[in-house]
């Protein structure tokens, strides 16, 4: 080996060291900055929890006005949270699995291409914007519906009578599932988008070769290759959707409530809750009670996330195999 070629040798050796060095750090980086988020979290919600004077976890109450009498619960914050997010998983799911095989599967390349850059843009929507959207021309737009939805489905309780005297208002988590699918379809799109664009042609071809239609192929080799990164797109989609704050603060600050159990409910979600709550912001047990919210919902997109990447690792290594 001559001399530059020993020096050039030398130099990517250095140069493979110092990028591995950064690459390391970075994660490590990333994994610290999480783990000291959980710290603070933990740190400022157990004095306000060691003098809560009801079931943190169960109770419906939520009143935090006097810090040396406070009784807060998240029992009807999660069920706000967790009810609007299911509702745009179940409007979300379908429609971006759609998309996607259309993108991937039927639409012509020189128009899958721009439709994909349309459906990406809605992720760029404030979300203030969809709050607005949602409260006042959705909501008005969706009274038939909820009408119709209330008056033949009310013996089942989910759609029976909410917390608002107006079931037709749109200031409940029906409209806010709603603006929330419109919002996670991007996302959800996206993943689901590059999962099917990567079946693997041998198996597309070696299904068309017998003969197979175009849904034969998609239900034969395309689905199941896509399926679970289907799903772990849903889940990052589910995570974003708990974590939404200003676009459900608009939509479902109408009552105070106790919530009915239904979709035509309204109140607050975790975030929602926190944002409201920003005037109670100056003693530290006040603060710790919403610092308490907000770490349950920490922990909630946290685990969420964790499973969607776990979905995602599983589709990786049953493709590769």
């Amino acid at each position: 080996m001559s001399a530059p070629e020993k020096t050039a040798g030398k130099s990517s050796r250095v140069g493979d060291k110092v990028f591995s060095s950064l690459a390391t750090a970075s994660g490590a980086f990333v994994v610290a900055v999480i783990a000291a988020i959980a710290i603070f979290l933990l740190i400022r919600a157990i004095p306000a929890l060691q003098v809560n004077q009801v079931n943190f976890l169960f109770s419906r109450e939520w009143d935090t006005r006097d810090p040396s009498s406070m009784s807060f619960g998240i029992l009807d914050l999660a069920w706000i949270t967790v009810a609007s997010s299911i509702v745009a998983l179940v409007i979300a799911m379908p429609l971006s699995g759609g998309i996607a095989l259309f993108l991937t599967r039927y639409a012509p390349r020189n128009l899958a291409r721009p439709f994909a850059y349309i459906v990406d843009l809605l992720a760029a929507v404030p979300s203030v914007v969809y709050g607005l959207w949602g409260f006042l021309v959705l909501g008005p737009f969706l009274k038939p519906v909820s009408t119709w939805l209330n008056e033949t489905l009310g013996w089942i309780p989910i759609f029976g009578q909410g917390n608002i005297a107006q079931v037709d208002s749109g200031a409940n988590v029906f409209t806010a599932g709603i603006v929330l699918a419109v919002m996670i379809i991007p996302t959800i799109t996206g993943v689901t988008r590059e999962v099917f664009a990567r079946t693997p042609d041998a198996q597309i071809e070696g299904a068309l070769a017998l003969g197979a239609t175009r849904w034969e192929v998609i239900k034969t080799t395309v689905w199941p290759f896509g399926r679970n990164g289907f799903v772990g797109g849903s889940m990052l989609g589910l995570g974003r959707a708990l974590g939404e704050t200003m676009a459900l603060t608009i939509i479902l600050s109408a009552t105070t409530a106790p919530p009915g159990y239904s979709i035509f409910d309204s109140g607050a979600t975790f975030a929602s809750k926190i944002a409201l709550g920003s005037a109670e912001f100056n003693n530290n047990l006040q603060v710790g009670a919403y610092i308490s919210a907000g770490l349950v919902l920490f922990v909630i997109t946290f685990a969420v996330n964790a499973i969607a990447r776990w979905i995602e690792s599983a589709a990786g290594a049953k493709g590769k195999s």
